[in-house]
């Protein structure tokens, strides 16, 4: 795997919104789903990503949720 630019990333998922709300009109909400892999990475030995977001609606029991953040 390489690495992804940023406006990259961004441009990708506008485009995929819009084309969902222009050309394909669907009668229910469409989601947009990124999976991302850390290389060399153990969370349970470095904690410095750690923290608690509190979601507003709770997707499924037991799920965990990772929360990516820039200077913006």
């Amino acid at each position: 795997m390489s690495k992804v630019p940023k406006d990259l990333l961004l441009r990708s998922c506008a485009d995929i919104i819009d084309y969902s709300n222009k050309v394909k009109k669907r009668k229910f909400t469409e989601t947009v789903e990124l999976q991302i892999a850390l290389k060399n990475y153990d969370v349970q030995k470095d904690k410095r990503f750690t923290g608690t977001v509190r979601l507003k609606h709770i997707p499924r029991p037991r799920m965990s949720v990772c929360v990516l953040g820039d200077e913006q």
